[in-house]
């Protein structure tokens, strides 16, 4: 199999270096459809960031958290070798054996601590913010969190996902201490947070979205892809690099597309079809909703001639096509559109059959 190097994403990384060359004021939420790089991208920032910046990349994608004690585990890198009440000290012997972090550094000792005592939040966001104070003496602490949406139901004298927002304003917009990324594809996580008051002039917002179509054709070129194959592969697989990336591994590429988009057709059909036999209900707003085949059917033909629109709110069958992957809602543009080329054809496929 061969091996696929990063490619082309000089304006995103750009705006990231633009925003970790200015001091700390905001949170920066990273966010697009699923598969888009995100996650590709963010490894590579770490990789190129220059000396003067500590990284503490936390990835919560596929840990299982249902409690304050799992979420504790991830946060923190346990140090079981350190024992100290200095945080000071600590954290200066840390900087002596600079690495990428994939969580904040801490003696099992003050984890410990931390754990026991009944105000729990408020000893984890001091510990955090003390390390951080020392750091910064010598570094620029940069706080990455991946699929934070993961958390977003777990409560801690309130909700945690809430006291960790509050948590990072004051990093950035107050002590201007520490940059703070929030990566996701949760669509709906997003728009849950664009529309919090609570957040409002306190955080950006940085799209990664699937490539352009010149960018896709020159990442096909390197692998050399004729003309026809590339126009090919943009027709079903639009900017997807997971799309193109499997592509790459084939040789029968025209009958790969086809394959791809007869699974990905049949996924979406369950996905929808299931609501001809069952009352299917989702939480929206705190109340049980049910989603119909018909609602979601009128909700899916707003695609048969375009590629996206503008939408106004979420609706429950917005929120049931979200959920399932199938579209993807970019609350900072106001846009609807399918979570990739590939669904956009599936979805026009079930509609035409539909007729």
């Amino acid at each position: 199999m061969k091996r696929i190097e990063f490619h082309d994403r000089e304006q995103e990384m750009k705006e990231f270096m633009d925003i970790l060359n200015s001091e700390p004021s905001l949170i920066t939420f990273v966010y697009g459809p699923i598969n888009s790089g995100k996650t590709a991208l963010i490894s590579h920032l770490i990789e190129q960031l220059p000396e003067g910046y500590t990284p503490f990349y936390i990835n919560l994608r596929g840990r299982f958290v249902t409690g304050y004690e799992d979420f504790l585990n991830v946060l923190f890198e346990i140090d079981e070798s350190g024992v100290t009440n200095n945080v000071g000290e600590y954290a200066t012997s840390i900087l002596k054996d600079l690495k990428i972090l994939s969580g904040i550094p801490i003696p099992i000792n003050l984890f410990e601590q931390i754990f026991d005592k009944k105000n729990k939040s408020k000893d984890m966001f001091r510990y955090i913010e003390r390390f951080f104070v020392e750091m910064s003496a010598k570094r620029v602490p940069v706080m990455i969190i991946d699929e934070l949406q993961v958390i977003g139901d777990m409560k801690i004298d309130g909700v945690l996902i809430y006291k960790l927002f509050n948590f990072f304003v004051r990093l950035t917009k107050e002590l201007h201490l520490a940059h703070v990324f929030v990566i996701t594809s949760d669509s709906l996580f997003i728009e849950q947070v664009y529309s919090e008051a609570v957040l409002s002039g306190r955080c950006r917002y940085l799209l990664v979205d699937d490539f352009d179509r010149e960018t896709a054709a020159a990442f096909l070129e390197k692998h050399d892809f004729t003309a026809d194959e590339k126009r090919m592969a943009w027709e079903y697989c639009g900017g997807k690099p997971v799309c193109l990336v499997e592509l790459i591994n084939y040789e029968k590429r025209e009958e790969k597309l086809r394959e791809v988009l007869r699974i990905r057709r049949g996924q979406i059909d369950q996905r929808i079809g299931i609501l001809k036999d069952v009352r299917k209900k989702i939480l929206f707003e705190e109340e049980e909703v049910e989603i119909t085949y018909d609602n979601v059917m009128k909700t899916l033909k707003r695609f048969s001639e375009n590629d996206s629109y503008e939408y106004v709110r979420i609706t429950p069958d917005l929120t049931y096509l979200i959920k399932e992957n199938i579209l993807f809602a970019d609350p900072a543009n106001g846009i609807i559109k399918p979570q990739s080329r590939l669904d956009l054809l599936a979805i026009r496929e079930i509609l035409r059959r539909g007729e």
